[in-house]
């Protein structure tokens, strides 16, 4: 049984909005990983900008989740996997399955170590796919690992990756960009419901899904908020690398607020701090991101008929951009694979590490014996050992990083179909009234679990037809 939340008033915010700047920028940083560099480029390479619009919606569904989430850990510093945990007690070993089976095989750090090797020596060249992926997570390790403050590690790697891409985009647009290719991913954003006949609904699912961060990634928005001090956030302790020195005891359980005015006036300005990170960061930034990846393949990929090859995709398009840009626009184009795809392997490492480490530190009583700095250690260190097992044995077999990366992004969709209905029974259950979602957030949370229940309920119909 989970103990009940304290009582305590919310945190008085006292900081602008860009002195507190981060958590949504993170979030990028894993939104703009394999649904914007492969699997949006891959199926705009092939069918053109008819579905863009599905990119588009997934990433404003995604909006209102993620403030869902933000509204939930500001009220009470708890994560949403504790919240869901009050619920039913079964849900945190759920949870920690899906994000198992969604994550295990590391699709972007074997994806991020081939943009690296043909970054550095060509496709063809020195070291297999396992060597480059070892060489990703020893970087990733030194990342997590070397500071003393794991999240502020997180966030300025994610930020400065997130300003390489976005930088070298926009050089990529300007050098090959064109009015009629805007005029088509503006008809595809028009074009809406449309599902092109040879593309199956398991692989447009996918693709809604990691239009965004997707699947169980959305939760970790949670743990940003808390270790930047925002709102009941404050109120838990940074989780400190254990590496480093003694870590401090975390609660295993959150707080609840007394419904006064002062404690609705300083829940509203922490609930603006949300709105304004998730709609500037999350949702400009990472729509703006995604239209520039779509736009490099329709005009480079998709008119010469080029559908890449799993773990050729970013070296294909920069093979071409280098035909019509010259060797500056191949370099260009391969730094910012590596740097978008190693950004989104650093943040769900971090992010499922923290995840395992929290239910299971919140869940059983044994375990906060340990701090959760360890068990986080712990998961990170194990998780970067078995990924790179299981590339070793997937590259042996001839399974392609692409494999994993649509896997994970199928099972997400089924977890949001879980959680999205079932973030907003927390939030219009178990926290005050003065600031349970409104009718818009209602509405918006509604049709978003409506989508992915749609999606996955189609998505099962066509496994089962498909085999009969």
């Amino acid at each position: 049984m989970i103990a009940e939340q304290q009582k305590a008033d919310i945190p008085k915010r006292t900081q602008s909005f860009w002195k507190l700047a981060g958590p949504g920028a993170v979030l990028v940083g894993l939104s703009i990983g394999a649904g914007e560099i492969i699997i949006w480029p891959r199926i705009v390479a092939e069918f053109g900008a008819s579905m863009v619009w599905a990119a588009v919606l997934g990433i404003f569904l995604q909006l209102w989740v993620n403030m869902e989430i933000g509204r939930w850990t500001i009220a009470t510093g708890e994560t949403a996997f504790m919240g869901f945990s009050r619920i039913w007690i079964g849900f945190g070993p759920l949870f920690m399955l899906l994000t198992a089976l969604g994550s295990i095989a590391p699709g972007w750090a074997r994806a991020s170590g081939l943009a690296l090797k043909a970054l550095i020596v060509g496709p063809a060249g020195f070291g297999s796919d396992t060597l480059w992926t070892v060489i990703t997570f020893g970087f990733i390790a030194i990342i997590l690992f070397g500071p003393n403050i794991i999240y502020q590690s997180v966030e300025r790697s994610v930020e400065a990756l997130i300003v390489i891409v976005t930088l070298g985009l926009i050089a990529v647009v300007i050098a090959i960009g064109s009015t009629d290719i805007w005029k088509e991913l503006g008809k595809g954003m028009l074009n809406i419901g449309y599902r092109n006949p040879n593309i199956s609904i398991k692989v447009l699912f996918s693709a809604l899904v990691f239009a965004g961060a997707g699947g169980i990634y959305n939760l970790f928005y949670g743990f940003y908020l808390r270790d930047k001090n925002i709102g009941m956030g404050a109120k838990i302790s940074k989780m400190t690398n254990p590496i480093r020195g003694k870590a401090e005891a975390i609660p295993s359980v959150g707080f609840r607020f007394e419904d006064t005015p002062e404690n609705r006036q300083r829940f509203s300005d922490w609930w603006d701090y949300v709105k304004k990170d998730q709609t500037m960061f999350f949702w400009a930034l990472n729509t703006f991101t995604l239209i520039l990846f779509m736009f490099g393949a329709l005009a480079v990929l998709h008119p010469q008929g080029i559908i890449p090859a799993p773990g050729t995709l970013i070296w294909d398009e920069a093979v071409v951009l280098g035909e019509v840009w010259g060797n500056a626009g191949q370099v260009i184009f391969l730094i910012v694979g590596f740097a978008t795809l190693f950004g989104t392997q650093l943040v769900i490492l971090d992010g499922v590490s923290r995840t395992f480490a929290d239910i299971i530190y919140t869940n059983v009583a044994k375990a906060r014996s340990r701090p959760v700095g360890w068990w986080y250690m712990i998961f990170c260190g194990g998780w970067m050992i078995l990924g790179c097992l299981l590339t070793y044995i997937m590259e042996r077999i001839g399974v392609s990083e692409l494999g994993f990366i649509f896997n994970a992004a199928y099972l997400g969709g089924f977890a949001m179909a879980i959680y999205v209905p079932l973030l907003l029974y927390l939030n219009k259950r178990h926290l005050p009234k003065s600031v349970r979602p409104g009718i818009i957030a209602t509405t918006m949370m509604i049709i978003a679990s409506l989508v992915y229940i749609g999606f996955a309920i189609s998505s099962i119909i066509w496994e089962v037809v498909s085999r009969i």
